[in-house]
């Protein structure tokens, strides 16, 4: 058994600072397990979020040694072996207490998402779609609710003022996710995406694709195709005067 150097931020409202603690590991520990190892021994007052212990459940988000992770999937022996292991709380989300945010942006912005709406005609039971199109959308529904893509979003992390203009890279992929949908009878979500919701605030830097837990390929897959196909709307001629000729009153 040896021991590591833990380096935790605490303090309440975003005041306050760090505090040094020697915690005992053993092999195989992820952090998580030596935050309640240290909340047992040393600090019974250390505030930080957890439930299911298991990568699904998204609420032990926080920052190691800089980098936005799950503090259950992150492996003692996957961290540098020098140095202390630093820990802080969420940093694009106002702090409550020690590792613990305030993530309430990220459901307001949910709730400013239409959700799915069925196609006329159709009764529940009756809709249909190609096997290509469930799997498209499938890699998207893996999404654990971690904000871990909120978190290293620059356009967020480092710039407050954008948040009333701009979802994040979670929300726009589940417009994304919609406006793929065959059977999705919204009106325009690529206009939405756009004028509502901030997509051209993002500027497909990868960061968000990199930290995801459940690797899903948010940039690739979501946010890069429906960029263009808001470009294509925009600026391609044909499709501009397809749609004008679409939306002409029938005599």
């Amino acid at each position: 058994m040896s021991t590591r150097e833990f380096r935790i931020w605490r303090g309440e409202a975003g005041e306050g600072g760090f505090a040094s603690y020697r915690v005992e590991v053993n092999e195989g520990e992820v952090v998580l397990d030596l935050v309640h190892r240290l909340q047992a021994t040393q600090a019974p007052d250390l505030a930080v979020r957890w439930n299911c212990k298991a990568g699904k459940c998204g609420s032990c988000s926080a920052e190691v040694n800089g980098r936005p992770r799950l503090l259950c999937m992150t492996r003692m022996s996957a961290l540098p072996p020098d140095g202390p292991v630093v820990l802080t709380p969420l940093r694009a989300f106002p702090s409550i207490r020690d590792l613990v945010t305030d993530v309430g942006f990220n459901y307001a912005k949910a709730r400013e998402v239409p959700s799915f709406v069925p196609p006329p005609g159709l009764a529940p039971g009756e809709y249909r779609m190609a096997q290509q199109d469930v799997e498209r959308s499938q890699e998207f529904r893996k999404c654990i609710e971690c904000f871990l893509c909120q978190d290293t979003c620059h356009a967020l992390r480092d710039h407050d003022e954008n948040k009333p203009a701009f979802a994040g890279p979670r929300f726009l992929m589940r417009l994304a996710e919609l406006d793929m949908h065959p059977l999705d009878a919204a009106p325009d979500r690529k206009r939405a995406a756009q004028e509502e919701h901030g997509l051209g605030y993002c500027n497909i830097t990868k960061c968000c694709t990199e930290v995801c837990p459940e690797h899903i390929r948010i940039t690739d897959n979501a946010l890069i195709p429906l960029k263009e196909r808001v470009a294509d709307r925009k600026y391609d001629p044909l499709v501009w005067l397809g749609s004008r000729i679409g939306r002409r009153p029938k005599d």
